[in-house]
Formats: C-alpha cells, sequence, structure tokens
C-alpha cells in the first residue's frame, strides 16, 4: 500500500445507532469512501473487556446481541463479515514482541461496538474483521501502547478502529430528552480536541484530572480507552489527529469521530 491507512476512533453511540443512523452513519460511510479499501480490520471495542490483550480468531464471528430492552428488529440484523485468523496470530505475536501478553480467543464474535459503526463504514460486510479486548483496570496509556505495537499493520492495509463514545454517561439515559443538552458535553469535547491537535499526550494521559466534567462524561473508562487505542495506533511521530463532527445524541453522547493519520498529515503539511 503506498500510503498508510489512518487509524480511526468511533464513537458508536447505542446500539439503536444500528436502526436510526443519525448523523454518524452518513458521516461514517463518507469517511469509507475516502479511503482506500482495507484488507482486514482490527478493532478495539469498549464492549469486550479483559485482564489481558484476548485477540479474536474466529473464522466467521458470530454477531453478538449483547444488550437487552431493545425493538425486535435490531436482535435480527446480523453482520457476516469473515474473520482474520492468520492475522489474528500475527496481532498476537506484535503484542507478545511489545511484552503485553496475549491470549487467542478462537470463538469470540463481533459485539456491538464492532458491528453497528461496520454497517455504516463497509454495509456489504466482506473485509475481515478481528477484535482486541481492552484492559479498564489499567488505564489510558497501557492502551496506547497496545495501538503502538500494532502500528505497522497500517502500512499493510488493515485499519486500526477505536470504537467506544466521546462522552458516556449512562446516568443520564433519561435526563436530557427534547432537545436538551448535557452541561458537561462540549467543555469536555472541545478540551480532548484541543488536546488531540496538541499531540499533547501527557494531558491527554491524565484526563481524569485535567479535562473539564471528566467525571461527568465518563463516570468509567471503558468508552474513553478506545480512542488511546487509535492514537497509538497514529505511529511514533504526531498524531494527526482530525475531528469529525457527527452531532450529540440524546443530550448526553457525544458521537465524535476522529481520524489518526500520523506521520502522513505531517508530511502533507510540510
Amino acid at each position: 500500500m503506498s500510503t498508510p491507512l489512518p487509524s480511526l476512533y468511533i464513537s458508536h453511540g447505542s446500539p439503536m445507532t444500528a436502526l436510526q443512523p443519525g448523523q454518524v452513519g452518513p458521516r461514517l460511510a463518507e469517511l469509507a469512501a475516502g479511503l482506500q479499501r482495507p484488507r482486514a480490520i482490527v478493532m478495539a471495542s469498549a464492549h469486550w473487556l479483559g485482564r489481558t490483550p484476548m485477540v479474536s480468531a474466529s473464522p466467521q464471528p458470530q454477531t453478538i446481541h449483547d444488550f437487552g430492552g431493545f425493538p425486535e428488529e435490531l436482535y435480527q440484523l446480523q453482520y457476516p463479515a469473515p474473520g482474520a485468523p492468520v492475522l489474528a496470530q500475527e496481532v498476537a505475536s506484535r503484542l507478545a514482541k511489545a511484552g503485553l501478553r496475549p491470549v487467542i480467543d478462537p470463538d469470540r464474535g463481533l459485539d456491538h461496538g464492532a458491528w453497528v459503526p461496520l454497517r455504516y463504514l463497509y454495509p456489504q460486510a466482506d473485509i475481515p474483521v478481528l477484535q482486541v479486548s481492552i484492559q479498564p483496570m489499567l488505564g489510558p496509556r497501557h492502551q496506547f501502547e497496545i495501538g503502538r505495537a500494532l502500528a505497522p499493520l497500517r502500512e499493510q492495509g488493515v485499519l486500526l478502529i477505536g470504537s467506544g463514545s466521546i462522552t458516556h454517561n449512562l446516568h443520564d439515559w433519561h435526563n436530557y430528552a427534547q432537545g436538551k443538552e448535557a452541561p458537561y458535553v462540549r467543555p469536555f469535547i472541545e478540551w480532548m480536541e484541543q488536546k488531540l491537535r496538541d499531540d499533547d499526550l501527557p494531558a491527554l494521559f491524565d484526563y481524569r484530572r485535567q479535562a473539564p466534567f471528566a467525571a461527568q462524561a465518563h463516570p468509567t473508562d471503558e468508552h474513553l480507552l478506545p480512542l488511546y487505542f487509535a492514537m497509538g495506533a497514529a505511529g511514533s511521530g504526531g498524531m494527526g489527529a482530525q475531528r469529525i463532527d457527527a452531532g450529540i445524541d440524546m443530550g448526553f453522547l457525544a458521537m465524535d469521530i476522529y481520524r489518526f493519520d500520523g506521520d502522513q498529515a505531517l508530511k502533507a503539511a510540510a
């Protein structure tokens, strides 16, 4: 591949995004249309957690409906993309060389953090996909290192994606209806955008103390940690962060997408 693919961070929002694309569906379709077609996809989703990095290696991963209380139509949706067992071995090898002690899971399917956004990125479900779990107890820097270990795969036509939500406080599920917006959302996403554009890794790793309203935006870390996977996957130079605004769902779920072009962005600006 002449130009490495960017790494991506996607806010996948509620499972209902699969039926109600809002702004994020068209944004993802536009994003995919501007990318070279990847030969495979590696996703770190907020919905696969573990104490050690797990790598999925199913040759035909099932579509996991890992949620409850939604319309029956949602449970009928399938995303029958093939898996990537050979690539899974390479992913595990790269993580092992980085001292990250991976474990291969031969049966893991695709959770909704993966298949919901993939329905809009690649609706034909014809690109092989595997997932890498995140370790919420080990914090942002650890997830960044996982992405950094896999960054060279971008030069081999592999699209590296972190999938979470740039704000995610489910305690506010019923609090901001009828056009009301949670007051913490915009200050938090504006701080994140500035720090990402500045490549300010110390501040980003310390977002819990430094970002405005961090505890309100993320009572727990798991939906933001995939961002750090995507940041690390940008490589060893500047991240080249570009924010794609996809609106705010239900007044509290900011749907920001980020692409990280890494050194390619630096070269283009030179």
